[in-house]
């Protein structure tokens, strides 16, 4: 006997039949039918990109569809091999990419297309640092070189002896490059310009040596001034006894820049002064011998702690756990908003601190989802807010508007590794290996906070080293720590004068977390942070 079921199947496997026949039919009759049905948008990316040559990995934007190479001084920059890549989706097409393996100009921007029913364009860059410096005996100051230009001049004492002076360095190019004549500890005359030819990967190029003579024995360049420290840069004679002073603005007296925080190239000299007083006005000056540059005034900045640094308070709405007091206003965010669509909220405060009282943010990673259906969830705090989720991928702002430049900035941690269950493409070597809890700190001066994107057709995370960033420290896990234990991260700064206007602080119970890439149950325990802003 038939269920009902099965006859309801049968007569529609029936009419799907008769359905299609009719179809095929007509189309026999009128030969083909039109179709309107639109392609669909499909972005192709660079999930992967590898660089003959690279100082360090190629950074791909996939928002402005971009990558950016980092060059070694060697690498020519004419002839940028790409020797290897992969695409998001693996169906997409890059026509180009024969060019590219055989070598492309990236001393200019190159643009290129990827392909998946429609065309997206894509530029290359290629960002190549090149040491150059150029000294010579009673030189006073430093060097300017002109790359554009290829010119260098120096200026000596206007007692040095201009027809016969020693060169006691010179680098104008890459470490390959040959320089012809070779004036490397050479006597040279330099009563009139000096040139000299660099042939490098089959090119040459002239560049001009101008040496100068002045009066000037010293100078004060500049001062940047943070909250409780300074930076002094100025010139004096090579070989003299060159070096600062500084006193506070209502004071009669001067005190010598201790040796041990200068630095002395050449005539080029600078300080890292330390221990000043937050807004506080000084003054400082260069010497040279008897001989002081002028006296520039400076005052310093304030000092600052990141608001609720030690995660006291929190808010609970509906099932997400927010990191700020409910009605307040926020500087903390995390990915529960993401990790809700499938679970409980994975970051939360946690009455366990170092000493007892409050509250402290606990961070932990897990598999959200029912049964394999889902993905993992890094457990994340950062300063900055969760703007949307893309399907179950997190669109994130990261950074706080900021302007002063602390040192170091430490805290109290614990931390538990679990192995690493979920990986992703390019992590599949990692999978049981300890997890790595970190956190990370940077100060940045672009002109809005930096936008991360974890959905890997449109992924953009954040560079350490991208042009916007000044100042970048981090500290890293992979062990269990049972008790409460305090870390200190120092920040490294490219530049002393750049001011920042945004701060990014990040922390993750799995590094990786980005790339869903982690340990299920790795959990990381923090409380109590603090900037410092003095070394």
């Amino acid at each position: 006997m038939l269920r009902s079921d099965h006859i309801f199947l049968s007569l529609s496997r029936y009419r799907a039949v008769i359905v299609l026949s009719l179809l095929l039919s007509a189309g026999a009759l009128t030969g083909c039918i039109e179709n309107n049905i639109p392609y669909p948008h499909i972005q192709v990316n660079f999930s992967s990109i590898s660089i003959a040559g690279s100082e360090r990995p190629a950074a791909i934007d996939s928002v402005g569809r971009t990558v950016t190479a980092y060059l070694s001084e060697d690498t020519d920059i004419y002839s940028v091999v790409v020797d290897g890549f992969t695409l998001n989706p693996p169906t997409g097409v890059w026509a180009d990419s024969a060019t590219f393996l055989n070598g492309v100009d990236l001393s200019e921007p190159v643009t290129t297309q990827l392909a998946l029913y429609q065309e997206y364009d894509w530029t290359f860059n290629a960002v190549q640092t090149i040491t150059r410096y150029f000294t010579v005996e009673q030189q006073i100051g430093a060097s300017v070189i002109d790359v554009p230009g290829r010119r260098v001049v120096a200026n000596v004492s206007d007692q040095a002896p201009l027809s016969a002076l020693t060169v006691t360095s010179i680098k104008l190019g890459a470490p390959s490059a040959v320089m012809t004549p070779d004036l490397a500890g050479e006597k040279v005359d330099f009563t009139e310009p000096v040139t000299v030819t660099l042939t490098n990967h089959g090119r040459s190029e002239e560049w001009t040596i101008y040496v100068l003579p002045t009066e000037t024995t010293v100078t004060t360049g500049s001062v940047d001034a943070w909250s409780c420290v300074a930076w002094l840069y100025g010139s004096g004679q090579e070989g003299k006894d060159n070096g600062f002073e500084y006193r506070q603005a209502d004071s009669e007296t001067w005190i010598k820049v201790p040796e041990s925080m200068l630095t002395v190239d050449g005539g080029d000299i600078s300080a890292r002064l330390t221990g000043l007083k937050p807004l506080t006005s000084y003054e400082a000056r260069a010497y040279c011998e008897g001989d002081y540059g002028d006296v520039i005034p400076f005052t310093t900045q304030a000092t600052e702690q990141l608001p609720n640094s030690d995660f006291s308070s929190w808010w609970l709405n509906g099932k997400v756990w927010n990191p700020w007091a409910e009605g307040g206003s926020p500087f903390w965010d995390t990915g529960n908003t993401g990790a809700t669509t499938l679970g409980s909220s994975n970051t939360y405060p946690s009455d366990d601190t170092p000493t007892g009282t409050g509250r402290s943010a606990c961070l932990s990673t897990k598999f959200v989802g029912i049964g394999i259906i889902g993905k993992l969830a890094a457990g994340n705090i950062f300063a900055g807010s969760y703007v949307a989720t893309d399907g179950t991928n997190g669109i994130l702002s990261f950074g706080r508007p900021w302007t002063l430049r602390p040192t170091r900035l430490k805290g109290w941690f614990k931390y538990h590794s679990a192995p690493i269950s979920s990986v992703t493409s390019g992590f599949e070597d990692l999978k049981g290996e300890p997890d790595t809890g970190i956190v990370w700190i940077a100060l940045i001066d672009s002109d809005d906070p930096y936008e991360i994107r974890t959905n890997p057709s449109k992924r953009q995370l954040f560079d350490p080293q991208g042009p916007e960033v000044i100042a970048y420290g981090k500290v890293e896990w992979n062990s269990d720590v049972d008790e409460w234990t305090q870390f200190e991260i120092t920040l490294d700064y490219v530049s002393t004068s750049r001011v920042p206007r945004y701060l990014l602080c990040t922390a993750s119970a799995s590094a990786l977390g980005d790339y869903f890439t982690g340990g299920n149950g790795s959990v990381l325990m923090l409380d109590d942070f603090e900037l410092l802003y003095d070394y």
